[in-house]
């Protein structure tokens, strides 16, 4: 394939992953992102987004060469109001050129094409846009791409690159929301986010930087509430407060605001103080009861909601307590939204929460800056009570497949096989991961420290068996796993790890 020369304010077309070719241009990074390692690329922002990202030279190719092409294979809105973008600076770009060409000295000497810019007033470092004459940038530029798998592209004719997918620090965070309607009517979630058509034809909205890892996430405004400080809530707080956000704490055991208050959190006194405090009040408690409750109790977040206030309830609990907390929420003006977590208590300190949403979009728009503190990833996931089915469907097969790895090992145990055998040889096949070789290690160590509690994922499977016998749908697997995890509670095991269900095969 023949060398691309691109310059600084060339325009492209710019492919991220197994989505479609988007328009961009190429820029400057701003001074503070450091070039990614890895093969050669170009920092481009895309037009109708206002997203940026490093895209490798592969995956660049001339827009005007092939802006027939992709308008016949892409009919998204997004995408064509993302050309009509283009089509709109090009215009403005040639009307300057034509009105620079009457001010050129008295000898009608004309000044040489030069490379488009599309200079915005959010252009991160307009002052670091080089001139369009200086040396190109090719394939011989020593510059790395972030994205080391970058799929092979819908176009005929229009050839990229395909290699494996690897882990990349500027590329951990995906802002991800699904629509019933088709790709037509895709909506941008903020700025700095690139819409994207998957096959599904649900929308996906992707922020291509990594804003939580390299810490260029810009707070919301907006004053932010937090009731619940436990395994998970507390990881979620420490990072809101880490990125900027005004956050202000609730917790039943008043001694876990503490150390949130030394790092700059203010202090509710109640959830309806809370409440009527924020802007955006979240909620991460145990379970049904303790959500209804904070909602509905004495001097619950109910008591705080006044018409414009929202709500965001963020425990792993049934669709039926999801609806009647939206339907009060709602029933006093407030927006609801639902948002639980798929993680445990270290992807929580790390701020790489996977965040199912589900409610009221709005909210979930306004919450952007504070999913990109506390997760890598987030999806949304249409009306209220759909990410709590998500949510128990994932957590039952988590759940299910923690038992089953507990009882391989056992069964390894009680046949005479080693069990550092069996996980070694476990993370060597397909169903090697980090969950695996975690847990299985804590197991042979007799570490039990919870990440994730068991009581908990015993909760979640109770609930997801229900709503399986709601949806007239067997549960087999989980109905077995119930009972393993059952019975590892009868061993006084609630408070320990998921991992601890272990325990329930050697007692």
């Amino acid at each position: 394939m023949a060398t691309v020369h691109l310059r600084i304010g060339d325009l492209v077309w710019g492919k991220l992953g197994r989505y479609p070719p988007w328009p961009g241009k190429v820029v400057s990074p701003p001074k503070d992102l450091k070039k990614p390692r890895g093969k050669k690329c170009h920092f481009v922002k895309f037009f109708g987004t206002e997203d940026h990202a490093w895209i490798k030279v592969e995956q660049l190719k001339p827009y005007h060469t092939h802006k027939e092409e992709m308008i016949k294979i892409n009919k998204g809105k997004r995408f064509q109001q993302a050309v009509d973008a283009v089509e709109d600076f090009l215009k403005k770009a040639k009307g300057k050129e034509q009105n620079s060409d009457g001010k050129g000295d008295s000898r009608g000497k004309k000044t040489p094409n030069k490379p488009l810019k599309i200079l915005e007033e959010d252009d991160e470092d307009l002052s670091a846009l080089k001139d369009p004459s200086e040396k190109d940038l090719t394939d011989s530029d020593p510059e790395p791409s972030t994205l080391e798998r970058l799929g092979a592209g819908p176009g005929s004719g229009f050839k990229w690159e395909s290699s494996p997918v690897k882990d990349d620090p500027h590329f951990h965070h995906f802002l991800l929301s699904q629509s019933e309607k088709p790709i037509s009517s895709m909506e941008p979630i903020s700025k700095r986010l690139k819409i994207i058509e998957e096959d599904t034809g649900s929308t996906s909205i992707q922020a291509a930087d990594s804003t939580a890892i390299n810490g260029s996430i810009t707070p919301t405004d907006k004053r932010i509430g937090f009731l619940g400080l436990g395994l998970m809530g507390s990881g979620i707080v420490s990072n809101l407060l880490k990125m900027g956000h005004v956050v202000t704490v609730w917790n039943r055991t008043a001694e876990k605001c503490d150390l949130f208050i030394q790092e700059g959190a203010r202090l509710g006194r109640t959830p309806a103080e809370v409440a009527s405090m924020c802007d955006i009040t979240f909620s991460c408690v145990s379970d049904p009861k303790a959500a209804r409750d904070l909602v509905l109790g004495p001097s619950g977040v109910l008591q705080g909601i006044r018409p414009g206030k929202c709500y965001v309830e963020m425990s792993t609990v049934d669709p039926e307590t999801i609806t009647e907390l939206s339907q009060v929420i709602t029933s006093r003006g407030g927006r609801f939204l639902e948002s639980p977590v798929a993680g445990s208590q270290q992807l929580s300190n790390d701020g790489m929460l996977v965040i199912l949403a589900a409610g009221d979009r709005t909210v979930y728009e306004d919450c952007s800056s504070c999913f990109q503190a506390m997760g890598k990833t987030s999806f949304f996931l249409g009306e209220a009570g759909n990410a709590a089915r998500m949510m128990l469907i994932l957590n039952m097969v988590q759940g299910s497949f923690m038992a089953t790895i507990a009882e391989g090992l056992t069964l390894a145990q009680a046949t005479g096989q080693s069990q550092q055998t069996f996980l070694d040889i476990l993370c060597q096949g397909q169903m090697a991961s980090t969950f695996v070789d975690q847990k299985c290690q804590n197991i042979l160590q007799g570490n039990f420290k919870p990440d994730y509690y068991l009581k908990h994922i015993q909760k979640d499977l109770r609930l997801a068996i229900s709503m399986g016998d709601m949806a007239n749908h067997p549960t087999p697997m989980a109905a077995a796993a119930n009972e393993v995890y059952k019975r590892a509670k009868a061993l006084d095991q609630s408070d320990n790890d998921i991992s601890a269900v272990y325990r329930a095969y050697i007692h």
